[in-house]
């Protein structure tokens, strides 16, 4: 595909599907497991009315570039209304949408448009939390005895007034939160605008149900549920993650929600683990479809400091991360894909280079993520080679999470100078700045000022130009997504890991009713000579590469910086 000749001329690899189809029924799989998914963080997309936020209209107006792009559900992130202390993560009504991003009329032509392109919407779902303007909580601190009240987390202060122990919260700061109008404090898991919500109350539960089965009536395709691990939690322990209650609310859900409707479910949780993925999505659970997991994310955070603070990069201990999660899910349950989203910096930043190398160390990565077992996800921008941005000052950045442990640094000693240096690595912002569509004024977001700088790359890096490029990012990301909706293989191939110990080289291959698709990824700036594992050696189908086609897979291999390539043939 980059012009490059090829050392043999390939079979193709639709004949080699095709050779498949016989068997398959005993690979049936359910439409989400093979589709791609896109996430939209929706302040950041495409501005409709030149207010500088992007709102609903906007994303219906991109539709079409989304069908082009090949992916068949949009995770979108809050819509909901909110007083917008989190962007959205801080619900103030579930039933309503939030004036900046339009109505719920727009939502419904958005749920109406998208089914007519084949693309479904899974919705944001933010229940451990609502916002503090939520008309539940502001009648639950107006009295103990209204019904609401128990809706939440409530404590008495401590003897001397204050707060009732010394919890913190993930935001900064205490996570207990004074309400002067009845005297006692509520519990904040991630801020004061945040305030959780008491999973035990049965009645705060039905109200849930309720509300999700409100919104799959309307068509929507399914829920990503945020912090979902933290529902079961028991804060007198300090048990906040995968409580003991979790899975119990869990099943009911999917009894009072979930269960007869053909929707996809993700949980995210930033504490489960392989030991114990299968308790969320197990066959025989009954709780969800997958989970969104962070173990492959926090491998490089310096344990106590956090992402502010990083180890330099580790692929050996990366591959054990993502293998180990291959292992535990090859037979019962389900992998969801992804190295970035709203909260991540941006992924080639971060895993490749985006320098000299930007364009083709993006396709290598999208190729190691779209080839493994699982569901992929796509971060907007990310299908483009989007960089993280390099702000200068710290009235540029517009995170909570950002601003608030500047705070926190500061009164220890950190200059401003060395934070926004942390900040501009790995910081939220990273990832909503906004999308760049074209070299025009503001990327093409908006004819507003943005609410958030955009990145200055735009000028080389946007949409409008990767469209008009046959060897560029966005097309292979189409290639990749179309062979997943093509060959059994990836969808449901047996995951095995090689050169798991090599620390510049990632190596797996996929195998299926006597055929094997190898893949190979050069995670360095530098040409390797590798040798190619006996066990995952092939000859047959290039399927997709970023340097050189090449059909054979054997022997001593050179391997350019950032090079990728998968090969698909039959098993000798």
């Amino acid at each position: 595909m980059n012009g490059q000749t090829p050392d043999a001329e390939p079979y193709n690899y639709l004949q080699l599907s095709n050779r498949l189809k016989p068997d398959m029924d005993k690979y049936s799989a359910t439409w989400w497991q093979t589709a791609t998914g896109y996430q939209i963080y929706p302040r950041s997309f495409c501005d409709s009315n030149g207010d500088g936020i992007g709102d609903i209209q906007g994303i219906i107006s991109k539709l079409d570039y989304l069908e082009y792009l090949g992916i068949e559900f949009i995770w979108l992130s809050p819509v909901y209304d909110s007083p917008m202390a989190d962007n959205g993560y801080d619900i103030r009504d579930y039933q309503s949408i939030a004036a900046e991003f339009g109505s719920l009329k727009d939502m419904d032509e958005l749920i109406c448009e998208a089914h007519a392109r084949g693309i479904g919407i899974v919705m944001d779902l933010v229940i451990n939390h609502t916002s503090c303007e939520h008309a539940w909580f502001k009648a639950s601190k107006k009295s103990e005895d209204c019904q609401e009240h128990d809706f939440y987390i409530w404590r008495d202060p401590a003897p001397d007034g204050g707060a009732p122990d010394n919890q913190q919260a993930c935001f900064g700061g205490s996570a207990w939160h004074f309400a002067h109008e009845i005297g006692k404090y509520y519990f904040g898991y991630f801020s004061a605008a945040q305030p959780d919500l008491n999973w035990q109350n049965p009645k705060l539960r039905e109200k849930i149900y309720a509300m999700m089965n409100w919104w799959l009536d309307r068509g929507i395709a399914g829920f990503r549920m945020d912090v979902i691990s933290l529902i079961g939690k028991d804060v007198d322990r300090r048990q906040y993650e995968e409580g003991p209650y979790l899975h119990t609310f869990l099943q009911e859900m999917n009894r009072k929600t979930l269960s007869e409707r053909n929707v996809v479910t993700i949980g995210e949780s930033w504490s489960v683990c392989p030991q114990t993925a299968l308790l969320y999505c197990g066959r025989n659970r009954h709780e969800l479809d997958m989970v969104f997991q962070f173990n492959h994310i926090m491998a490089d955070w310096e344990p106590g400091l956090g992402k502010f603070n990083r180890k330099p990069f580790n692929l050996v201990t990366l591959k054990h991360v993502l293998n180990e999660w291959q292992a535990t899910l090859a037979d019962d349950g389900w992998n969801s894909l992804f190295l970035s989203n709203h909260d991540l910096p941006r992924q080639v930043s971060k895993y490749g280079d985006d320098g000299e190398y930007r364009v083709r160390s993006a396709q290598m990565l999208a190729t190691i993520i779209h080839l493994m077992k699982g569901t992929p996800f796509i971060y907007q921008g990310e299908e483009i080679g989007m960089t993280n941005v390099c702000f200068e000052r710290l009235d540029q950045f517009r995170d909570i999470e950002t601003l608030g442990h500047y705070a926190e640094q500061a009164k220890l000693g950190v200059s401003e100078s060395d934070f926004i240096a942390g900040a501009n690595t790995n910081g939220r912002d990273n990832a909503r700045t906004p999308m760049q569509w074209t070299a025009g004024p503001n990327a093409g977001f908006s004819a507003g000022e943005p609410w958030i700088d955009v990145n200055p790359n735009y000028s080389e890096i946007n949409v409008e130009a990767e469209q008009s490029n046959g060897d560029g990012i966005l097309a292979y990301y189409r290639k990749l997504i179309s062979l997943r909706k093509s060959l059994p293989i990836i969808t449901h191939g047996r995951f095995v890991p090689h050169a798991e110990d090599h620390p510049q080289i990632l190596a797996f291959s996929r195998q299926i009713d006597g055929t094997r698709l190898s893949v190979l990824a050069n995670f360095s700036a530098k040409s390797i000579n590798f040798d190619v594992p006996e066990s995952m050696a092939v000859e047959g189908a290039c399927l997709i590469h970023n340097m050189r086609e090449r059909s054979k897979l054997e022997g001593p291999l050179a391997l350019a910086p950032y090079e990728a390539i998968a090969v698909l043939g039959d098993i000798g």
